[in-house]
């Protein structure tokens, strides 16, 4: 186990890693992302809902935290959402924005929270590749909906699957088999050595998530997980240099 205590973690920029610095941006703006891709992260995390087609970038289901505006997400027109805005101004994203943004500059990981997403997904992400020359390599679809998981394995077979769970499951990370699964990413709270080692022995990478201080990196990178969402990716970019 501790021949595993030096290996750096890769950074993923949680929602776009929106406390860098001594000013925090919104999450999942495009003006956080930008940031955290000039850092050099390893990969950025988003979080997506359909809305009449469109992949809107966003994480809460009910506007006003982040984004202005009332009420439940998926019950607002598409008009309506274009309307609101985040607390720098920003419109809310677009995936196709993002992935623009992104490129190849680092993987990119895309939370499907909605439902009804992996539709509207399949055809933005196969657009967006086809007309910029891209490669499925650099995305990874994650969900806590292991269903439409598994429609992206049917619909998206290219893109790798990162399986969320909050817990740990009476069989560890067996859920992660039928999906053909690429990571299995669990929460800090609930995260031990033995959950670790099973996804390790069915070679499945391990993200963490959300890992903000440092004394919760040391424990991560002493169990030999591979990466951690985090919304600071700056100090952990540092942390990693010690």
């Amino acid at each position: 186990m501790m021949s595993n205590v030096t290996k750096p973690l890769l950074c993923i920029a949680h929602r776009g890693g929106p406390q860098m610095g001594p000013t925090p941006l919104p999450e999942n703006s495009l003006a956080a992302i930008a940031r955290a891709l000039a850092f050099g992260v390893y990969a950025v995390e988003i979080d997506v809902f359909q809305i009449e087609g469109e992949l809107l970038v966003t994480h809460d289901r009910r506007l006003g935290r982040v984004v202005s505006g009332q009420g439940i997400i998926t019950d607002q027109s598409l008009a309506y959402l274009r309307e609101q805005q985040l607390d720098n101004g920003e419109p809310i994203p677009t995936l196709l924005q993002v992935l623009e943004l992104v490129g190849d500059k680092a993987l990119l990981n895309i939370e499907i929270k909605g439902q009804n997403t992996v539709p509207a997904l399949k055809k933005i992400l196969q657009d967006y590749i086809q007309s910029h020359q891209g490669s499925y390599e650099q995305y990874i679809v994650s969900s806590f909906d292991h269903q439409q998981l598994f429609q992206c394995l049917q619909e998206l077979p290219a893109v790798k699957r990162g399986v969320l769970i909050e817990g740990i499951p009476l069989d560890y990370a067996a859920c992660c088999e039928p999906l053909n699964a690429y990571s299995f990413n669990t929460h800090l709270s609930f995260i031990t050595p033995e959950l670790i080692n099973d996804a390790q022995q069915r070679g499945l990478k391990n993200w963490v998530y959300t890992v903000n201080h440092e004394e919760d990196w040391r424990y991560v990178q002493s169990l030999g997980v591979d990466a951690v969402f985090t919304d600071k990716p700056d100090a952990l970019i540092a942390f990693n240099r010690q």
